[in-house]
C-alpha cells in the first residue's frame, strides 16, 4: 500500500509539465491554440495563479515545451556512460540523432504548429529560448574541439562557429518536417553528411594551410 503511494506521489507531474502536455492535447485534438488562458486552465484542471506561475502566455508554453525536449536531450546524452569519450564531432551526431529520436514521439503536434518551410536564417519564436541554451552547449564543445584541435580557432568567424551550428540545428529540423522517407532514413543521411561537413570546416583544412602560406610570403616579401 505504501509502495503504491510512493509510486503515485513519484509519477504524479509537475504544474509546467501538466501545462505543457495539456496544451499539446488540446492543439492535437482541435488543431489550433486555446481561444483563451481561461478556456485552457478549466479543461487542464488548474488554478489561474498556478498558470502564471509558470507561464504568462500560450506563446511562451510553446517556448517552453522546444526548450525541455532540447534540455531532455542533453541529459539523455549525459547519462550515456560513453558520451564523455566521444569526439566533438561524434558528440554532435548523438546529439541530433537523440534529438530527432525525441521529436518523433510528437511528430503530429510539432506538424501541426511548424510550417514546412523553416529558414535557417530566421529563428522563429518557439526556438528563441533554445537557441540561447544550444548555443551555450555548443560554445561549450568549441571550447573543447579547441583543445583537441578537432576545431581550428580563426579570427573573425571563430566567433560565428555557435551560429554556423544553430544554422545546422535548423536545417536538421527543417529537413526532418519535410521527410516522408521510411524510418526517417534520409534524415539520419542528412544529419550524417552535414555534421560530417561542419566539422571538416571547423577543423584544420586546405584553406588554413593557403592562408599561412600567404602569411609566410607576405612577411618574407
Amino acid at each position: 500500500m505504501e509502495e503504491s503511494k510512493a509510486a503515485k506521489a513519484t509519477s504524479k507531474k509537475s504544474p509546467d509539465q501538466k501545462i505543457r502536455d495539456g496544451y499539446i492535447g488540446h492543439v492535437l485534438e482541435h488543431g489550433k491554440a486555446p481561444a483563451s488562458i481561461y478556456q485552457f486552465i478549466k479543461s487542464v484542471k488548474i488554478k489561474e495563479e498556478d498558470f502564471y506561475n509558470h507561464y504568462n502566455s500560450f506563446e511562451s508554453i510553446e517556448k517552453d515545451i522546444w526548450l525541455h525536449w532540447f534540455r531532455q536531450t542533453v541529459d539523455t546524452l549525459k547519462t550515456d556512460p560513453v558520451y564523455d569519450e566521444y569526439s566533438v564531432r561524434e558528440k554532435m551526431l548523438a546529439f541530433f540523432y537523440t534529438f530527432i529520436e525525441l521529436l518523433k514521439t510528437n511528430r503530429s503536434y510539432i506538424l501541426q504548429t511548424v510550417p514546412r518551410k523553416i529558414r535557417p536564417e530566421l529563428t522563429p519564436y518557439y526556438l528563441t529560448t533554445v537557441r540561447k541554451s544550444f548555443k551555450e552547449w555548443v560554445g561549450e564543445l568549441l571550447l573543447e574541439g579547441e583543445e583537441t584541435e578537432e576545431v581550428q580557432s580563426r579570427p573573425l568567424i571563430g566567433k560565428r562557429y555557435d551560429e554556423a551550428l544553430w544554422w545546422q540545428f535548423l536545417f536538421v529540423l527543417g529537413f526532418w518536417i519535410k521527410d516522408e522517407s521510411k524510418a526517417f532514413e534520409k534524415t539520419d543521411a542528412a544529419i550524417e553528411k552535414s555534421v560530417n561537413l561542419a566539422f571538416d570546416l571547423l577543423g584544420r583544412g586546405p584553406l588554413d594551410a593557403i592562408v599561412d602560406f600567404g602569411k609566410f610570403l607576405f612577411q618574407n616579401r
